[in-house]
């Protein structure tokens, strides 16, 4: 449109504001119709009716509460149309109470600001307004999330410009998934434009239309497709080869996405169904440079690992999955670099790889309950080792590191301060006398262990002489 009026203004004829206002208004009409129009021949094929069956099922009924019901009142009041959207409607079809409702509308976020002014009702977070939400909060318990009907104009793989609808197969039409592109009404009326009840009932998972212009729209897809198809099919390798064929050819496009992005998604494949199988799927499909994977991971290993925990009924930490297709500390930290682990998330998987094939002796645990002395973070130690005797296929060393309480070490550097020669000896002392306790089970007394002290300063006095001797001729 700015390309437009300036035009109009360099050719330098003597038209009326009004009359370039009045151009610009209808050539942006006539875009917008022809947008909608192009939609319209391009879309897939689809219900002529789109309701399709009457919920009344314990599911359908668990979603009303005195908030959801204001809500709907409030639309029904101001003659706008407010539907369930998306996963909320495929759960509810599945039997399951839905954990979130998202809610589509076709009142723009305008008519929705002045709608909930009217009515006293407080909105939050206004951020999401350009991409036509508003949240509002009902009787101070409840945030309700409501998008206006909408269409993506213009996307670059990761983000969309969009454009308001009163359609609400257009809207359909953008979702991603057939499964996913339902809608519920209040009285329990489901609309499927686009074939998603049928799938479900078949247990199919396909993008809605040409599976690669709905990937192209935002290429984490690839990623939502596999998390869907671990939820909803009933065996690991049912994929339509048309699908796959599309992953594998537009699975560049995963590098433009954020890794924030890509492991909220692959850790609820991991966890999900078919975890493994579909991870296996998604290397098959080159994915492996784009999440943060070695060039060649250890895949046997993986599978290997993950089947002996399935079989004791182990559930592993997605990145104890992961861990076992690495094979050092520098493989760990590409795949913190690439999906941006968190600092747990990132230890853990350093913890796997260092101590996986450490085997303690006397006591298997010993290596591991000795950290837990030295250090502070006991409860994340606790869980790091936790995960390291289920990659080993071990309960009951699991078990019985998480119910040892380390007792208290019965030596402080105060007491050993008079007997070292050096401040540099302090803590490698400290360090030999824990480990005379650990391997005595924690038994040896303060008097005891102090009787061992004038031995193992000997012992280090000779390793460290080098280096104090060094310190000492620097100081002269």
């Amino acid at each position: 449109m700015i390309a437009i009026k300036l035009a109009l203004q360099q050719l330098k004829f003597p038209f009326h504001h009004s009359f370039v206002r009045h151009l610009i208004i209808n050539t942006s009409n006539t875009l917008k119709w022809t947008r909608f129009r192009d939609m319209e021949q391009k879309m897939p094929p689809s219900r002529d009716n789109p309701i399709i069956t009457k919920l009344d099922t314990p599911a359908f009924r668990s979603i009303f509460t005195p908030e959801l019901n204001v809500l709907t009142s409030l639309f029904r009041k101001y003659n706008y149309e407010l539907r369930i959207a998306g996963g909320a409607v495929r759960d509810i079809l599945m039997g399951l109470n839905p954990k979130d409702l998202d809610f589509a509308t076709n009142a723009t976020p305008g008519e929705m600001k002045k709608l909930f002014d009217d009515e006293g009702i407080r909105i939050l977070n206004t951020k999401g307004e350009k991409h036509g939400t508003i949240t509002a909060r009902i009787n101070d318990k409840a945030n309700f999330e409501i998008t206006t009907l909408r269409i993506d104009v213009v996307t670059d793989g990761r983000h969309a410009d969009i454009e308001f609808t009163t359609d609400w197969k257009l809207d359909a039409n953008r979702r991603d998934l057939t499964i996913n592109s339902m809608f519920l009404d209040f009285d329990g009326q489901v609309y499927d434009y686009f074939f998603g009840y049928d799938d479900l009932k078949k247990k199919r998972v396909t993008f809605v239309g040409d599976a690669a212009t709905r990937i192209q729209e935002d290429y984490l897809r690839i990623l939502r497709y596999f998390r869907f198809y671990g939820r909803i099919a009933e065996a690991p390798s049912m994929h339509e080869d048309s699908t796959i064929k599309a992953i594998k050819n537009n699975v560049e496009g995963l590098e433009r996405v954020s890794g924030e992005r890509i492991w909220s998604e692959w850790s609820k494949i991991l966890e999900g169904n078919f975890g493994v199988e579909l991870t296996l799927k998604m290397i098959e499909c080159n994915l492996t440079n784009f999440i943060g994977l070695p060039k060649n991971p250890n895949t046997e290993n993986f599978v290997n690992i993950c089947t002996r925990a399935k079989s004791k009924n182990l559930i592993l930490h997605p990145v104890t999955m992961i861990s076992a297709m690495l094979k050092d500390s520098r493989e760990v930290m590409n795949m913190f670099s690439r999906l941006r682990w968190s600092t747990y998330n990132r230890e853990l998987g350093y913890f796997i790889v260092n101590y996986r094939d450490i085997e303690g002796s006397p006591h298997p645990l010993y290596p591991f309950q000795f950290l837990l002395l030295g250090s502070g973070k006991i409860k994340d130690i606790r869980e790091y080792t936790y995960e390291v005797m289920k990659y080993r296929g071990k309960p009951e060393l699991a078990k019985q590191f998480e119910e040892w309480i380390p007792p208290k070490f019965p030596v402080t550097g105060y007491d050993l301060k008079p007997h070292v020669s050096h401040p540099k000896l302090m803590a490698p002392t400290l360090h030999a006398l824990k480990e005379v306790w650990l391997r005595d089970n924690c038994k040896t007394t303060a008097d005891d262990l102090m009787k061992q002290v004038p031995e193992i300063i000997t012992a280090l006095e000779h390793k460290y002489e080098p280096i104090l001797k060094k310190e000492t001729n620097i100081k002269k």
